[in-house]
Order: C-alpha cells, then structure tokens, then sequence
C-alpha cells in the first residue's frame, strides 16, 4: 500500500494520520472468535467484527472515515460486496486505503482483483434534476462464501465558493446501526476541526426497560473529539414502532442568529432589478387583470407552468437564489429561483409574501433537530392574504383556483427568510370546502339496477382527478371505478371471480365541469347492471353501498411508540339514495343507524332518510388537520373511527320477499328483533 493511485474522484493509498493507520497484524488481532460472534452467526446473522467511525469537520473541507471487518456468510450479502456503488458529489474524492479478505485465517489484499469504473450520476437529467455528483462502481472479484471482508475509506469534501454555508455552519447526523448487523466493536467519533463551537444532541437514546430519555447536548471546541462505543452490540430497535437514536452534531447557533445571516443574501437577490425592468410583458398583463384575487392566481401560476423547475443538487448545498430577472429570461431555475420570482411578482402586485425554508421529507425531526440552515432542502412562498396564511410551492404545476380553494400543503415547520425570526409551527387547518363531494343514485326497477355517480373533487383532489383523466386511458379509468364499485356495492360476496365488465355493463365516465377560479372537477359515472342485489348463502337480497373510503384504516391500525399520528385527511360529503321497487325492511337496526362524533380532531355525521321502497344515507366528515395528534389523545381518536367503520360508512337495506309465507318471516322477524 505504499504506492500512491490518484484519480480525479477516487484515489487508492493509505490513510492519514487523522484517521490513523493499523498495521496487517494490529486487524488480524481484531478479528476475534468470541461467544458473542458465535452466537450471533450460529443465529443466521452476519456479524461485523468491528466497525472504526470517524468524521472530522471543518471550515474549509468534511473528511469521513470507515474501516470495518464483517463475514460473508449470506449469499445475497456476498452479492452486495462483490459489486457496489460509492456516490460523491462534486469536488468530493473517495479514498480506498484498504480491500481485504481473511480466508482461512491469512489475510489477502484483495486491491489487485478489484476493478474501478467512474460514471456519471445524473440518471435524472431528462426530468429537470441536474447533478454534477460521480457514480464509483468498485467491483471485487473472487469473493467467497465465509471471507471476512475488510474495507477501510474515507472522503474529502473540499468546500467551493458556492458551498458558502457548508464553510459557515457544520451539520451531520448520525443514526445508530443497521439492525441487521451485530458488532463486535463499534465506535464513532466526531471531531471538531472548526473555529466555531459545535453541539451535539443525543435523541432517542433508550433506557434498559425501553423508555426514551431525554436529549443529552454537549459542545466540542476546535480540536475536542465526541467518542461513542459499544461492545458486543446488536441494534434492538423495533424500526416498526421505534425511531433510531441519533445523534445531531451543528454548529452552535440559534434561529434568530441563522434568520439574520439568511435574509440579507435573499435581500440582497431582491434588490437587483424591479419587475417593470426586467419583465413588461408580464407587467402588462398583470395590470390588465381588474380583480386582485385573479391577479393573485395569474402570477402563481405563471411562475408554476412558465418557468421550467430545474433541481440543481449542487445549487442546493447553498442557499443564495439565482436573480429574478435571470430566472424569468431563461425561463428556469431551482425552487429558490421560482420562489423569489413570485414573491417579486406578489410584492408588485401589493400582496404580502415571504420565501419560506423547508424540509418536507424530515419535517416530524426539525423541532428536535439543532438549528441550522442545513436542514432545509426546499423553499416555497407564504401569502398573507385577507387576514389567513397561504402556502405555495412554486415547483408544481397544473394546480388551479383562487388562493382560498388551491391545494393544501402538509408540513408543519418552516424558517421565514427574515430578520430575526424563530423557527414557526404551522396552525391545523380546516378545509372550508369538501375535498370529496359525491352523490350516490342506484335504482332498481323490473331487475336491472341504474348507478349514477356524481362527483365533485375540490382543492388537492380536483388537481389530482384532473391530472388522472388527462394521463389515463379512458377504459383503465373506467376499470378502476368498476373495481371500487364492486366492493362498495358487495358483489365481491356473492360473485367474487367475475369479470367486472360483465357486471357493470354500459360503464361511462365524462368530465361535467372543470371551473378553475373554484378549483372544482366533477365527473359522473353511469353503469347499468342486471343483477343488481347482493344475495348471501340463504337467499334473501340486500342492496349496499358503503365507501371504504370513508374508513381510515391508517387511524385504526396505527401503532408507534415514538411516532404521533399525523392527520391529514380530507374532507367528504357523500348522499347514497338506494332504490327499488321491492318492498324493504324500514326497521332494519343497519338501515336506520345514524351517527354523530364530535371529536376534536373531526366532526362526522351519518344520517338517514328511510321510506317504503328505499333509503338515503347523508355522511359528513370534517377533520383538523395538518397536525399531530398527541399520545393522550390517540385511544379516543381511534375508537370514534371504530365507530365509523361498524357500519356508518354507508347504507344497506333488506329487500322483503314477495309471498305469504316470506311476510309471516319478516313480521316473526320483526316481533323477536
């Protein structure tokens, strides 16, 4: 290893002092047979004899460090080693120091049989996300069944002029260990090359019976080094009720301190050039608009479906924004491109509007996280807008309507790119229109059942159906209603296995209206059926209709030690009319059953209208939503939908037979109920 190979995004030679450096012996003495490594493989796992963790910050350049031993005793673990993928991004190098197997005990320098291959990461380019990132395939051949591999790197991040916030602020996580792995010795070590201080944040670190403790914080100094190790260790965390533990490392600061250094940069990008300059034909236009709320809606989605979004991945290590008027030249540009522009474009028109910085993906972790710019990963636009908060992102597109009636973003925390500011929680939010407004019309007269479905979408759903009938083929549409309606209606009891086309004969669906001010899509759905009843294994007849939908299994099943549910449901408004020209049973204890919940995270409603030759069912459901729903509260929130789902999602009725002695059952029936 004393020669030195040198690539431009990988290198091949030994480690650095920081790093340190072990000798062939000083692994091979690592590499021990204990109980504990017995016992783990004799259990089928595969077990890593030890795994050396170092990162080292700075101002100038991130340096990380891995050295580790583990068996190949799984085929498809085998597999995964012989060919893997290292990705760096740009002006990062990826150092190989060590690829080594032990077999039978004497250790082979595997480096010889390892070929390299460099390529570019930007499978994506097409679809607007450029990446300048490299793609290192390290393939190892002769890799055998029970080798030890051992694998030591590391990669250097030089900082450039535009990763100006990675020189400023440190940032990095760690997650505690893969659970599939049990360790021997594991240890990590975080060390602070910065002239600033950095604090680390312990989270979701557990007690001996499982509790979660409270975070630990602690700062390092230039030069101090936070040491974490664990012997004989196998990760007990249940991934499906649990959350890692983590470890948060940033520089410290406060939100106040980050919103201060930020805003001056956008600040800045605003004062460059006003809109009149740079943009008169869209002055233009935006003056020929008499109504503010039009104007409001026009700018939005210019910016949505005019300026192209491109998704820079270099771009977004840093936060300064492209100028507004080089984004509305070019006709492209990241979300901070997009979300200045339109803010520029809101500000002229007198509207109040702010860029905000998000991270919809970790949104749940950012109010345990450190402060830090480096959370964020988008940016989208808040409106004040007679007297109520707006969110907009101005990636999308294809969204409609008026502010009030556009799609509702989900995420609670955002940083507003102002001075002096803290980092804010969204309020919950009620919907003030049903985002699902359906109208049931099933009637059955001399046998043959008509079905009418009239629907109207509002708000993220009306964006949705909308994109859906215009990217779907007609009869896959089509199909998909059949196949909800077979299960609405119960035929999936009594005729499972038949083709739904074969029952729901004559199936249309048309587009009624498309009112984009309302953001309101309705559609209908026609169908006839000629064997219009469910009929159970005793062969008396029912006609049903009940909404799945209606029924939030994610509320019923949710099970989390450390994760609230999250409620983001919308809101629904059903009326089912169930007709026929049979005789039904009026008293029938489902056909009658109404229900009414006033839940503080909902309000629903289930009422009826029953009559001798049928019935109406009115649902409501109106939740508060974009929120948490807290522990305490979880049991009681769960069981109202308990009470949702026995039978208060729809409507049924019991078809009285003709005949004598079919009337003397029902009225024994009825006596004895």
């Amino acid at each position: 290893m004393d020669n030195q190979l040198e690539i431009e995004n990988y290198r091949i030679g030994k480690s650095e002092a920081w790093a340190g450096n072990m000798e062939d012996h000083e692994l091979l003495e690592r590499i021990r047979e204990s109980e504990f490594a017995k016992h783990q493989m004799d259990q089928g796992k595969d077990f890593c004899y030890f795994l050396d963790k170092k990162y080292q910050t700075g101002n100038t350049e991130n340096r990380e460090y891995v050295c580790m031993a583990y068996t190949l005793n799984e085929p498809a673990n085998l597999e995964r080693a012989s060919v893997s993928d290292v990705v760096v991004e740009e002006n990062e190098v990826y150092h190989i120091h060590r690829i080594s197997v032990v077999r039978d005990g004497v250790l082979i320098d595997k480096i010889p049989d390892t070929k390299i291959k460099v390529l570019d990461s930007e499978n994506e380019s097409s679809g607007g996300i450029l990446s300048s990132n490299k793609k290192i395939n390290i393939t190892i051949k002769d890799l055998r069944l029970n080798d030890i591999l051992i694998m030591e790197d590391s990669r250097v991040k030089a900082f450039k002029e535009r990763d100006f916030l990675r020189k400023e602020f440190a940032k990095y996580v760690w997650v505690s260990p893969d659970s599939y792995w049990a360790y021997g010795s594991y240890t990590f070590t975080f060390i602070n090359n910065r002239e600033q201080s950095v604090a680390c944040k312990k989270t979701f670190f557990r007690d001996e019976a499982g509790n979660v403790l409270d975070p630990e914080i602690r700062y390092l100094n230039k030069g101090e080094e936070f040491v974490f190790k664990m012997e004989d260790y196998n990760n007990q965390v249940d991934a499906k009720r649990e959350i890692f533990p983590y470890i948060d490392f940033a520089t410290d600061t406060s939100w106040k301190e980050l919103s201060d250094y930020i805003a001056p940069i956008y600040s800045d990008i605003f004062s460059q050039a006003s809109l009149q300059e740079f943009a008169p034909n869209l002055v233009e236009k935006l003056d020929a608009i008499a109504d503010q709320d039009e104007k409001i809606q026009f700018a939005i989605e210019y910016v949505q479906n005019n300026i192209y979004y491109i998704f820079n991945a270099d771009e977004m290590n840093g936060h300064k924004p492209q100028e507004p008027a080089v984004t509305y030249e070019n006709k492209q540009g990241d979300c901070k491109a997009k979300s200045v522009l339109l803010k520029v474009i809101l500000d002229y028109i007198g509207v109040e509007a702010s860029v905000v910085l998000v991270n919809f993906h970790t949104d749940f972790y950012i109010k345990y996280y450190l402060p830090s710019l480096l959370i964020f990963n988008h940016a989208i636009v808040k409106i004040n807008h007679k007297g109520e908060e707006y969110f907009v992102d101005a990636t999308v597109r294809d969204e409609f309507g008026l502010l009030e009636n556009r799609g509702f973003i989900y995420f609670m925390y955002y940083l507003e790119v102002k001075s002096d500011q803290e980092l804010k929680q969204r309020k919950p939010y009620r919907y003030p229109y049903f985002c699902v407004d359906e109208k049931v019309d099933f009637k059955v007269q001399d046998k043959t059942g008509t079905l009418v479905l009239t629907t109207a979408y509002r708000g993220n759903r009306a964006n949705a159906m909308r994109r859906y009938f215009k990217n779907t083929n007609r009869r896959e549409v089509i199909d998909s209603w059949n196949n909800f309606l077979f299960y609405s209606l119960n035929y999936s009891g009594d005729r499972n296995g038949t083709d739904v086309r074969d029952i729901f004969t004559d199936a249309a669906i048309e587009m009624v209206s498309d009112d984009r001010k309302l953001n309101e899509f309705k559609i209908q759905y026609k169908a006839s059926i000629q064997n219009p009843y469910y009929t159970d294994p005793k062969e008396n007849r029912f006609m049903m209709y009940f909404d799945r939908n209606v029924v939030k299994t994610g509320a019923r099943d949710f099970i989390h030690k450390d994760l609230p549910f999250w409620h983001n449901f919308d809101s629904e408004k059903y009326e089912i009319n169930l007709y026929t020209d049979q005789k039904i049973d009026t008293e029938e204890k489902y056909t009658v059953k109404e229900s009414t919940i006033h839940n503080p995270y909902f309000d629903f409603s289930s009422r009826k209208k029953v009559t001798s030759k049928g019935a109406t069912a009115y649902i409501e459901f109106q939740p508060l939503v974009n929120l948490e729903i807290p522990k305490e509260d979880f049991e009681k929130f769960r069981a109202d939908h308990h009470i949702i789902a026995d039978s208060n999602f729809g409507l049924g009725i019991d078809i009285i037979e003709p005949g004598f002695i079919n009337m003397l059952k029902y009225s024994f029936k009825k006596k004895f109920k």
